[in-house]
């Protein structure tokens, strides 16, 4: 699949969450450049700068400069995030016990029973 298809189609804060995960794993702040070697797929680095200036708006990570160049650093973390997610969709009105019954009745045996016992805590 050609690179541009491949980004059309990724789900909402996909590319949000692969940075993310690079930022997380990296020993320090990074730059853009740094952030698109540590990435899966090829971006275009305006993209990578974006997405990177969109989490430091929305405070899922700091940034300082250095030279010309920000560094960025994560301020959350990728379960944080998808966490967040799911409770605003929980949020936009809709019957709350039959999503939550359906998201339910599509976990994995083991998820059901992590999900008890966090329940249970």
């Amino acid at each position: 699949m050609p690179p541009g298809d491949r980004a059309a189609r990724r789900r909402a804060g996909e590319l949000e969450s692969e940075i993310l995960g690079v930022l997380v794993r990296a020993a320090g702040p990074l730059t853009p450049r740094e952030v698109l070697d540590g990435l899966r797929d090829p971006l275009a680095y305006s993209t990578v700068v974006t997405i990177l200036t969109r989490m430091y708006e929305k405070g899922m990570a700091a940034r300082h400069r250095e030279g010309r160049a920000f560094r960025y650093a994560p301020l959350t973390d990728s379960a944080s995030i998808t966490a967040e997610r799911m409770n605003a969709l929980l949020e936009t009105g809709v019957d709350r016990a039959t999503v939550l019954r359906r998201f339910v009745d599509t976990l994995e045996p083991g998820d059901e029973d992590l999900l008890r016992r966090l329940l249970g805590d």
